[in-house]
């Protein structure tokens, strides 16, 4: 049992270090951030659908969802100590421009 999970583990650290770090992150009209990853990708990122969740609820206010800032390893966004996106999620679900 030991075993199986320190290759979840091991797995999952995998995974993780796979997606770039994020580099600078904006936010745009429509509830989207512009999310500049290592390498110069840029994705674009529609939070909209959080919106409804509680969890986000706040980022229903233009002037609070404006004070997005990068993590200060590169490892996701957020707004406050409580808000915040990771970079696979930014990675992931991100559009391509």
């Amino acid at each position: 049992m030991a075993d199986a999970k320190i290759r979840s583990t091991t797995r999952a650290r995998i995974i993780m270090e796979h997606y770039p770090k994020i580099k600078k992150v904006t936010a745009l009209e429509g509830k989207r951030l512009k999310v500049v990853f290592e390498g110069d990708i840029i994705k674009i990122y529609d939070c909209t659908p959080l919106l409804n969740e509680d969890a986000f609820k706040p980022l229903q206010n233009d002037a609070f969802f404006e004070n997005v800032h990068t993590d200060n390893a590169g490892y996701g966004v957020a707004w406050n100590d409580d808000i915040d996106l990771s970079e696979s999620e930014l990675w992931i679900h991100g559009q391509n421009i």
